[in-house]
């Protein structure tokens, strides 16, 4: 029989669900793996229909990180770099997205799979989950998931993650600040699709506009940030958006958004 795709791709109401499916690999970052996500986080990005992401996974283990079978030394040097690259380029692509990405995860995420929901805009959990960069136990240092956690986590807890590769539970991960909700696992679903949904109440236009601001401001100093954003909040009032959204209020209606 054909193959199961490595990742499955659904869409209803402005939601977008992409599912790791190869939980009899631990749902590891594959080459194939990143190809198929960035495939389904890309497809007709700009259309108004879509409205916001939500990654999840099949099985007990959300992602297990790379798959360390095409990190052997039978592969050269320059597929080694293929992978890291590709994983880069996925975790970059989450945050420069025109809509919210949301990690759904339910289980184990490890390495790049950690670094797979600090790279995400909001993150909800299962109580069951936990989060962890063991790579310094294999001898692979987790480099690249620490660029993600360090902007995600204080830097002494990212530090001992990195340093022993133990575990945070997921109220852990929430106090810290790696993930955004803890929820029972009956309900992990409800919960996302009800900040889902919630997001799907605004303006394309707007939260693009507001979550690229976001990520260029929060790296700058103080002044420069609120230069940006000072620029910004004048052009969100240039949008038909942004128009709509004050005269709805004042008039005291519901916005009829054109995205």
């Amino acid at each position: 029989p054909p193959a199961e795709p490595l990742t499955e791709r659904r869409q209803e109401g402005g939601v977008r669900t992409i599912v790791l499916n190869n939980p009899r690999r631990r749902n590891a970052l594959s080459l194939p793996m990143l190809q198929s996500l960035r495939r389904d986080l890309l497809h007709d990005v700009k259309s108004r229909e879509l409205r916001v992401i939500v990654i999840g996974a099949e099985g007990p283990v959300f992602c297990s990180g790379h798959d360390l079978k095409e990190l052997s030394s039978e592969d050269d040097v320059k597929h080694h770099s293929q992978v890291f690259e590709l994983c880069a380029e996925v975790m970059t692509l989450i945050q420069k997205l025109p809509v919210p990405v949301i990690a759904k995860v339910n289980g184990l995420a490890t390495a790049a799979g950690c670094q797979l929901v600090a790279s995400c805009d909001i993150a909800v959990a299962s109580e069951k989950s936990q989060f962890a960069t063991p790579g310094v136990n294999i001898g692979l240092f987790c480099s690249t998931p620490a660029v993600a956690l360090g902007r995600s986590l204080p830097r002494k807890v990212a530090l001992e993650m990195l340093f022993t590769g133990e575990p945070l539970s997921a109220h852990e991960a929430l106090m810290h600040g790696l993930i955004s909700k803890v929820v029972p696992e009956d309900k992990l679903d409800e919960e996302t699709m009800k900040i889902s949904q919630k997001i799907c109440e605004s303006s394309k236009s707007v939260l693009a506009l507001g979550k690229a601001t976001f990520y260029r401001q929060i790296t700058q100093d103080l002044d420069t940030a609120y230069k940006i954003t000072t620029k910004v909040m004048v052009d969100n009032l240039t949008l038909r958006d942004g128009q709509e959204g004050i005269e709805a209020f004042v008039q005291k209606r519901k916005p009829v958004w054109s995205h």
